[in-house]
């Protein structure tokens, strides 16, 4: 598979060298079965190459295990890996495989890799050089085949020099060093990437995508990243919920920067300020979700064949038909968002939050940019021909 063909099939976005020059690495030890050590900072996507190197390899039809090393308590990682047998420790009730039983055949990517204690680290040399290894609690030697890649984002010969890292483990990892770039050495992917990240926001919430002008695009540029692309998205997602311009300038990109919070917000600092836009991103994710199943619901009301409902049914949120008395269905969306729009607006003292007066204005300016055409105005608005002409109707336009 070329490089574009492999990106499209793992949702990669971007055409860097370095990022290019990893993937080529992936791919032409993916047929072999050397050890693969993937390093890079927190937040680069390194989970992708052991990803293109197991289907990409004659292991793909077998089984791809991911594991977190840093989540497994030290008490229990000999376990999880390795098995073990009935009665080795209190709580061992049964026999168990572990992961490297399991995978037996495929491939196991092992993250955070420096997390793992000495002992175990003992336990993994061993496996990665003769295949073999002992369930917790036996004396039975079994055999397994399996293709270890590791990540890290910890400089293992610092590890080694600390004593926390087994040098010869370290070497047997390290066969083929695949690094992936961090963020801020990808400065031509970035834009793309948060364009990215602000259309498949656009179409979990519901509304038009946010769009970046030339100086915000600057600032995006030459702002460092220190959580790279998982930072990138984490923002593309705050800005997408919470600005109601969808044009969003260098100054408004400003506030959901980390170097800026304080700028921004002057009345708080450090972690507070990081709580108040937590708390303000809530708030609004809520009001999304909630308008997105009240417009879900009115969809399947609309959609009857009656265009109503029978006397003894009404339509659940989560599409089912439920049983009841005869009653009546009322139309309470507007309540419900006016509510929540005041609500946000106690929340978050002399800013103008109504979802009412947001939606007229965005509803105005897309059918006036597109000569009254409803279907392109709707296309731009992200929602329905149907919905448009409701909304055109209930707020009078």
């Amino acid at each position: 598979m070329n490089h574009e063909a492999i990106k499209q099939r793992f949702g990669i976005i971007g055409d860097s060298a370095a990022l290019d020059n990893a993937i080529s690495i992936a791919l032409q030890v993916a047929k072999t079965d050397l050890s693969v050590l993937v390093t890079g900072e927190s937040g680069v996507g390194k989970e992708f190459i052991p990803q293109i190197i197991h289907f990409n390899s004659p292991r793909k039809h077998n089984v791809y295990l991911s594991i977190n090393c840093g989540a497994i308590p030290e008490g229990t990682i000999d376990s999880e890996l390795f098995g073990h047998e009935k009665g080795a420790f209190t709580g061992a009730t049964e026999t168990r495989k572990g992961y490297f039983e399991e995978a037996d055949g495929g491939t196991l990517f092992l993250d955070e890799v420096a997390e793992l204690p000495l002992p175990t680290q003992a336990r993994l040399l061993r496996v990665l050089q003769s295949g073999e290894f002992i369930k917790v609690g036996s004396s039975k030697v079994q055999k397994t085949n399996v293709r270890v890649v590791a990540a890290t984002n910890i400089d293992l010969r610092r590890a080694i020099e600390a004593g926390r890292f087994r040098e010869d483990l370290y070497f047997r990892l390290n066969t083929v060093p695949i690094r992936m770039p961090a963020l801020r050495d990808r400065k031509g992917d970035i834009h793309m990437l948060f364009r990215k990240f602000a259309l498949d926001f656009a179409s979990r919430y519901m509304m038009p995508a946010v769009r970046l002008t030339p100086d915000a695009v600057e600032r995006l540029e030459s702002y460092g990243w220190p959580g790279n692309v998982r930072e990138l998205k984490s923002v593309a997602e705050r800005i997408s919920v919470m600005e109601t311009e969808r044009t969003i300038d260098s100054h408004t990109l400003a506030k959901y920067l980390q170097n800026d919070l304080n700028v921004s917000l002057p009345a708080l600092a450090g972690s507070a300020a990081a709580d108040y836009m937590s708390d303000r991103d809530i708030i609004f994710k809520m009001i999304m979700q909630l308008k997105q199943e009240i417009e879900a619901l009115k969809e399947r009301l609309e959609a009857m064949p009656d265009k109503g409902i029978p006397a003894n049914r009404y339509v659940s949120p989560d599409g089912g038909l439920l049983v009841t008395e005869p009653r009546e269905v009322e139309d309470h969306t507007y309540d419900v968002e006016e509510q929540a729009a005041q609500e946000v607006h106690h929340e978050q003292e002399g800013a103008t939050l109504s979802i009412v007066d947001n939606n007229s204005e965005l509803i105005a300016k897309a059918l006036e940019k597109y000569h009254g055409n409803r279907k392109l105005a709707a296309a731009e608005l992200g929602i329905s021909e149907r919905t448009l002409y409701r909304k055109i109707k209930a707020l009078g336009l």
